[in-house]
């Protein structure tokens, strides 16, 4: 019988995350939790409860989505 293959997310990354990266996961996932579930409003929780956006103080709905395809292309 062969056994079923299946990919562990952490064998496919390249790296450990950052401090930041660890952040804003946390956070995103907070807000998840909390019942968010639309861009804007999470990206009202961000700048509530951080992480900054990195080079801004402020996540905007265009630079969360470019800082995610950043991290994403990264991975």
């Amino acid at each position: 019988m062969m056994q079923e293959l299946y990919l562990n997310s952490h064998q496919a990354r390249r790296r450990l995350p950052t401090a930041y990266e660890d952040l804003l996961g946390d956070s995103i996932e907070r807000s998840f939790a909390s019942g968010i579930h639309d861009l804007a409003a999470l990206v009202e929780h961000l700048n509530r409860s951080g992480p900054n956006c990195p080079g801004s103080d402020v996540w905007t709905e265009q630079n969360y989505q470019t800082e995610m395809a950043r991290l994403a292309a990264e991975c």
